[in-house]
């Protein structure tokens, strides 16, 4: 049984949600991408992590959660509301989609998106068993982060400053299992060699070990 691939669109309000989704065989979870202002599913960094994910049997939601147009606008791109109402909308989609409803949920936020991603965490309803940000800006999901239940790691860029202090202030507020690991001489981007390879091993680790359906049974 082979990797599924497909092209998707989502309905979220009056707008539809783009992606790429990509099933491994017995896959044991499904990590939902929230991309940063000016980012889209077509990020060379996050495919990159999405790859990882897909050898370690994880299924991967690459997804646009603004429209082009949308996408243009500087307020928009920062518009942390409008972000977590799409991803909530890709959830509950993904939750009631045939090759992806048995799966555990997890979220992979980058830049706004990781502010976006905690939102819907602590939604009400909403199921998500793990949480990643690389390089994110989780301070500005603000009093949800009390909120979140699912465990959380925050990576950060040892050389990305004040994102840092950023970071440890959000980490500082959230509740649930946690993690903070700062990757040496990472800018923000993370395009150092080995810094990028670095996070998306982190990030593989932290949804194997609470995502996965370890307890699944294939015939």
């Amino acid at each position: 049984m082979n990797t599924t691939e497909q092209l998707v669109r989502i309905p979220a309000g009056t707008a539809v949600i783009e992606g790429l989704l990509t099933i491994p065989a017995r896959a044991e979870g499904l990590v939902l991408f929230a991309h940063g202002s000016g980012s889209s599913r077509h990020s060379p960094r996050n495919n990159f992590v999405a790859r990882i994910l897909n050898e370690k049997k994880l299924g991967t939601l690459l997804m646009d959660l603004l429209t082009p147009d949308e996408d243009t606008n500087y307020e928009t791109r920062f518009d942390i509301k409008l972000l977590t109402q799409r991803l909530i909308a890709a959830t509950i989609w993904v939750e009631n989609h045939p090759l992806t409803q048995s799966l555990p949920i997890g979220y992979f936020g980058a830049s706004t998106g990781a502010a976006a991603a905690l939102q819907a965490a602590a939604a009400s309803g909403i199921s998500v068993s793990a949480v990643v940000s690389r390089g994110g800006r989780p301070d500005l999901a603000g009093n949800d982060l009390a909120r979140v239940q699912a465990p959380v790691l925050l990576i950060v860029g040892g050389h990305d400053f004040g994102v840092i202090e950023l970071n440890e202030k959000a980490f500082a507020q959230l509740q649930s299992t946690k993690e903070l690991v700062i990757v040496p001489l990472a800018t923000h981007l993370f395009d150092e060699p080995g810094t990028l390879e670095h996070a998306a091993r982190l990030a593989s680790e932290w949804f194997e070990k609470y995502l996965s359906l370890k307890e699944l049974s294939y015939p």
